[in-house]
């Protein structure tokens, strides 16, 4: 084994024999990567620190402790510092943006492994079809980027059903379905599927009744055709033989059945007064005393009214059909839209229903169309045009089948210029004016048709009317109470049958409305118990309710939720005010001082040298206020403690700055019991010294380096009692290894002088070898002399230490030499 071998193995064993007297390695100086100590220049001078040493910390901004804190201890120990990472990154809000979607929380910064939950706006589902889903912030940011997905809700079946039981479906998703035995789809199947599009389903799943009933026929009606089937949309006419028809003349095949109710043949009718006021209605034309069984009367509804039902009624054997109701309509129209060359008379918003404005045209321009434009349900009816009047275009005589005679008889007619015709077999003319290359209206030899009586729709208001309405005509319909119209309010006639019929679905209430983080429901003058009541009934549909932010806070949007058919619409958001710079206090300083903070931001005192935080070093920003600032405090401590029967060891000062410690030992006769250290921490003193009276007993011998008493240790020993040490190998006693116990003291222990190793390298480099061969020791006892000499061709510098050296406690001064310039032999 070489010489470099047997250094190492002394070294190791060195180190094994500390660690086997428990002597750990103290901590160094901490270095916080995006943080620090506070009062860190301070506190340098007690560096490095010793096994179980706490020290405060703050982490810079964007950053917090494992413990998701801007502050907290950093510990020493065996391992070294704990934590390990002082300083973990933290997340921020402004750093995500969800589609469709808002943090439903208020703070801005999360910190590590901390969650949030985020919501979707009405209509939009998580991935995994949930309202609001979560994210965690992890050490490379946020844990996934949200997601709010278009989705559908489950869709009303009507007369029909599916197999699937998902109560929401993604875009795009495919929904099957079939009807209910007897039924079928508009598209005369039985089955079919519908799909979630950005505007809702494709389709209803609604399917209806195949066929309806053979009706059964009263006395003297006569019924036209006779059928053994009839199909969805079938027409049935009736005429009376002999007497008079009460009711309408014909009727249709709907889903619902026949609509509306078949009428009876009487042989004498009676004749109706004049007809009854509609609230916020009139009549058109003029009034009579008595109407004939059968005569129909039409009704207008007011400005700022809408007509809803039947506008015209009929006289049916002494009693008129069902009126209609007039509703104030509260739309109202935006600003006049602008008509290219043209120009309008302005009146003063807002423009309510029924309102119209006239338009003109500029002198060389014609006007196409109605001048007078009104406000119908908030939107403005359809602009007339500006036409030059030198490029108007010019109408070519129409080309009809079944016309026998047009007047005037030309192949072009100019704007403006009326021509009449007369059908095949009839003795009337019709006539038609050409506007802008268009006749109005469009010639025709074929006949308007006219459809039934509008139906009775289920579930709307009743509507009993005979009157037949012409192609192209409307009807309004309205709802029973806590019933909601679907699809279109209005059923038009065309090709003779009623078409785009409205539904009437029953409402769905709303259970609790949505809590909200810093806000609640507005309810004045309501006692918390009321509140509690209202938060928790039933609400019905269409129902509106508002909320109010705490002080601090203000509404992100539109702050009322309406309960639409079951759901709340989406609630709104309270967002925390801005603060202002924090406050500033004596002797301490801000991190990363800004002008505004956010809401939810964290900023970080630290005090100026011989000062320390009272409270925590962390403020918050909430609701536009900060919370409560720490103070700096003087940190040093002046009076040095006194305890009973205890003596201060070292030299006292007239004040001791924190983290500072001093020594006691007891008085003769007295045993300590726990430390002898106290402590300065900001301004107190940390610790206590308990000196027990031993009656001259002593307790366990001291402790030495590098040895240990020969006989077990006793918790306690008798006076006059002594013990002998002995130290470990290659270690040489110094002093008196018996101490004795006298007056509760143990008399001054012996100490282990270390071992001198002697290197080769050394030597090597000071060019010196042993003087004597039989004497190469590796390893020189505390006391023991070595001699060496110089190699061959050297002699002793001058500044030498003599050649023959003494081993001092583990040190020896080792001669030099150096090369003989003229070559002699040294002695």
């Amino acid at each position: 084994m070489g010489w470099s071998s047997m250094w190492l193995f002394a070294n190791a064993l060195t180190l094994w024999l500390s660690t086997a007297k428990g002597e750990v390695k103290p901590c160094d100086f901490p270095q916080i990567k995006n943080g620090g100590l506070y009062n860190a220049k301070s506190l340098r001078p007690y560096f490095p620190a010793s096994v179980g040493k706490q020290f405060s910390y703050y982490c810079n901004r964007g950053f917090t402790t494992p413990s998701g804190t801007f502050w907290d201890y950093i510990h020493c120990t065996v391992q070294g510092w704990e934590p390990e990472v002082p300083c973990v990154k933290t997340c921020s809000k402004s750093d995500i943006e969800i589609e469709n979607g808002f943090f439903s929380e208020s703070d801005l910064i999360y910190a590590l492994n901390k969650k949030t939950q985020f919501k979707c706006k009405q209509g939009y589902v998580t991935a995994s079809g949930e309202t609001s889903g979560p994210i965690t912030c992890l050490q490379n940011g946020w844990s996934a980027q949200p997601s709010c997905i278009k989705s559908c809700d489950r869709p009303i079946f009507e007369n029909s059903g599916t197999k699937s039981n998902s109560t929401w479906f993604k875009l795009n998703d495919k929904l099957d379905y079939e009807c209910h035995t007897g039924y079928e789809n508009k598209h005369k199947d039985t089955k079919g599927s519908i799909t979630c599009n950005y505007d809702g389903w494709s389709d209803k799943p609604s399917c209806y009744e195949s066929e309806c009933s053979i009706p059964l026929i009263g006395p003297y009606l006569i019924v036209n055709p006779k059928k053994e089937q009839y199909k969805v949309g079938d027409l049935l006419e009736f005429s009376c033989r002999p007497g008079h028809r009460v009711g309408p003349d014909s009727v249709q095949c709907y889903n619902f059945g026949w609509s509306p109710s078949f009428p009876t043949c009487k042989g004498q009718v009676g004749s109706c007064d004049q007809p009854p006021e509609v609230l916020n209605g009139e009549i058109k034309g003029t009034k009579k005393e008595e109407y004939g069984h059968g005569e129909v009367v039409a009704y207008d509804c007011k400005p700022r009214f809408t007509l809803k039902g039947p506008n015209k009624i009929q006289c049916v054997d002494g009693k008129w059909t069902t009126l209609p109701i007039c509703i104030e309509e509260e739309k109202t129209c935006g600003d006049i839209p602008e008509l290219k060359h043209g120009s309008v008379q302005f009146s003063n918003p807002p423009y309510h229903h029924g309102d119209s404005v006239e338009f003109t045209c500029l002198e060389t321009f014609t006007m196409i169309g109605s001048g007078s434009v009104s406000c119908i349900s908030g939107r403005w009816t359809q602009l007339p045009q500006c036409v030059a009047t030198d490029q108007l275009k010019k109408c070519k005589a129409p080309q009809l089948t079944y016309v026998d005679r047009i007047q005037p008889n030309k192949k072009e007619f100019h704007h403006n210029v009326s021509m009449s015709y007369k059908c095949r077999g009839k003795k009337e003319y019709k006539h038609s004016t050409c506007i802008n290359g268009r006749w109005d209206p469009e010639p025709t030899c074929r006949e308007k048709e006219f459809c039934p009586p509008p139906p009775q729709i289920p579930n709307a208001q009743v509507m009993q009317t005979t009157v037949k309405y012409q192609d192209g005509e409307k009807v309004s319909v309205l709802c029973q109470d806590n019933y909601i119209i679907q699809d279109t309010e209005e059923m038009v006639c065309r090709d003779g049958r009623w078409q785009s019929l409205p539904r009437c679905i029953e409402k769905i209430p709303c259970s609790q409305p949505p809590e909200i983080d810093h806000g609640s429901i507005k309810l004045p003058g309501v006692s918390e118990e009321g509140r509690d009541r209202v938060e928790s009934r039933i609400h019905e549909h269409g129902t509106t309710l508002s909320y109010v932010c705490e002080d601090g806070f203000r509404m992100a949007e539109e702050h009322r939720v309406t309960c639409n058919m079951g759901k709340w619409s989406a609630p709104p958001r309270c967002v925390g005010l801005p603060c202002g710079p924090p406050t500033s206090i004596q002797h301490g300083i801000v991190s990363n001082e800004l002008d505004s903070y956010q809401h939810g931001e964290e900023v970080t005192y630290s005090c100026t040298e011989g000062f320390g935080i009272d409270g925590p070093a962390l403020i918050k920003c909430e609701g536009g206020k900060w919370s409560q600032p720490p103070a700096c405090i003087r940190t040093n401590c002046d009076n040095i403690p006194r305890f009973e029967n205890a003596v201060l060891i070292e030299k006292e000062k007239i004040s001791y700055r924190s983290g500072e410690q001093v020594t006691f030992k007891c008085a003769p006769s007295y045993q300590l019991d726990g430390s002898n250290i106290v402590t300065c921490v900001n301004r107190k003193w940390i610790g206590e010294l308990v000196c027990k009276e031993t009656t001259g007993k002593c307790g366990p011998p001291p402790p030495i380096d590098n040895g240990d008493i020969t006989s077990f240790p006793l918790p306690m020993y008798a006076p006059l009692s002594s013990v002998e040490y002995q130290c470990q190998s290659l270690y040489q006693l110094q002093g008196n290894k018996k101490i004795t116990c006298r007056n509760g003291e143990w008399s001054e222990p012996p100490k282990c002088l270390h071992a001198c190793i002697i290197l080769e390298e050394i030597m090597e480099r000071l060019n010196i070898i042993y003087r004597w061969r039989e004497n190469k020791k590796l390893y020189i006892r505390s006391g023991d002399y070595v001699e060496f000499q110089c190699k061959f061709g050297y002699k002793q510098t001058k500044t030498s230490p003599p050649l023959r050296t003494k081993c001092v406690d583990g040190h020896i001064n080792y001669p030099s030499c150096s090369k003989n310039a003229l070559g002699s032999i040294s002695e």
